[in-house]
């Protein structure tokens, strides 16, 4: 019924550029027993990137899934009244033109209630806008707000009708990144590798992103220009870096990429004390691929198993559900798990205060009067940056070798203190 999600393909750039490619994997569909044949039934849309470059997010979905599904399997409550709860999931290909035609199948085709997704630009903005033009409330995450909003061209003013979105902001991880840079022995000096896409855009930007807080801060940033996605030499970058005295080096890549570029880095000679990058060195099975090179290489954190948050659906705290995942699957935990089912959370909150679940603008309604604190934290739409946009506190840190494992290490807390710091910053040698 389910079609199993492996863990995250390997470096090898063929490898990646095959699973790109690969045709769509059938639609996972979880349904419920036939003791709710008599009982109203809502639908739940998902989509996510099971397949090609960012399949790494998708790593944890079908454990995320049938974990939801079982907290679903009695019903849920709403108006005196049980609904049963159908999900469709679809894959995205890791491609934003098949996430809009998925999106588009789920709400004219399934026509689901409300629609969930997660897991970039890529794949968050082209569901949300399937889902505004077609009145269809839809949650999502797992992308920084500003990409979300503005590169959908959102007016602050007025925002959105039926679309909402949790998730930090470039503001929180430029504060994060910095206070990780702010090291001894370590020149200000920045090199930023953005690629042509809307994250890379997004962080790049002169007014949004990186460089305005990053030159208010005392950091000289040399940014070559936006390179294209699965470009096969970084040459031109290196030789950037090298000639401005980079001795940190920053930006948003997908996983691929970033295997290239390390790896030219060190056949040119580029040795940086500090290597911190957005979204490729997120998950342990890339780091692990990269073998001793990936030891000391540093991120942004958005949730592991110490947050000190549990869920409002299973009662799990974030370190129950981390290693049950670990326990299911032979994995380590990766950070989408927390957040994958922090928009199940907010669903089934919603479904139980809507005023009429057959009624779109009254499950909007309930949306945007979400105050839930979640396995990642509040979700309270009230609270801004701008309108349908809620901020998860962020922390970031540096995969260390401890006990003879790789593991992912908080080592600056600087926006959110309630998350626990387990570390220092090591220089790269």
């Amino acid at each position: 019924m389910t079609a199993r999600n492996g863990s995250m393909p390997g470096l090898n750039r063929r490898a990646f550029l095959a699973a790109a490619t690969t045709a769509l994997a059938a639609p996972v569909v979880l349904r419920h027993s036939r003791a709710y044949a008599q009982t109203p039934t809502l639908k739940i849309g998902h989509v996510s990137p099971r397949t090609g470059p960012l399949a790494g997010f998708a790593e944890a979905d079908d454990y995320i899934l049938d974990g939801v599904a079982r907290a679903y399997g009695k019903g849920i409550e709403n108006n005196g009244k049980s609904w049963a709860v159908e999900i469709i999931s679809k894959d995205s290909q890791s491609n934003p033109n098949r996430a809009a035609e998925v999106a588009s199948e789920l709400i004219l085709k399934d026509e689901v209630d409300i629609i969930v997704a997660a897991s970039t630009p890529d794949t968050v903005n082209p569901v949300s806008d399937q889902a505004e033009v077609n009145g269809t409330p839809c949650v999502t995450t797992d992308c920084p707000w500003q990409p979300y909003f503005f590169g959908r061209n959102g007016a602050p003013d007025t925002g959105f009708q039926s679309t909402y979105h949790f998730f930090w902001g470039l503001e929180d991880v430029i504060a994060s990144f910095l206070a990780m840079w702010n090291h001894d022995g370590v020149a200000k000096k920045v090199g930023g590798l953005f690629p042509n896409d809307a994250d890379g855009n997004a962080w790049g930007d002169a007014e949004r992103g990186f460089p305005k807080p990053l030159a208010e801060a005392g950091f000289a940033l040399t940014d070559p220009g936006r390179y294209q996605p699965l470009t096969d030499n970084f040459t031109a970058q290196i030789s950037a870096f090298k000639g401005a005295g980079a001795e940190i080096v920053t930006g948003n890549m997908i996983p691929p990429d970033f295997a290239t570029f390390w790896s030219q880095a060190g056949q040119q000679g580029f040795r940086p004390k500090i290597v911190t990058i957005g979204k490729a060195l997120l998950f342990p099975s890339v780091i692990a691929s990269l073998g001793d090179r990936g030891v000391g290489l540093s991120s942004e954190i958005w949730w592991t198993p110490d947050h000190p948050f549990k869920s409002s659906l299973t009662g799990d705290s974030a370190r129950q559900l981390a290693e049950g995942y670990s326990a299911a699957t032979g994995r380590p935990w990766t950070q989408p798990i927390g957040f994958k089912h922090a928009l199940f959370e907010v669903v089934a909150d919603v479904v139980k205060r809507s005023g009429d679940l057959e009624d779109p603008e009254a499950i909007v309604a309930a949306i945007r009067a979400t105050s839930l604190p979640t396995i990642v934290g509040p979700v309270d739409w009230s609270k801004g940056p701008v309108k349908n946009v809620t901020k998860t506190p962020l922390v970031a840190g540096q995969w260390q070798k401890r006990g003879g494992k790789v593991e992912l290490v908080v080592t600056t807390n600087a926006n959110a203190p309630e998350i626990p710091v387990g570390g220092d910053l090591v220089l790269l040698s």
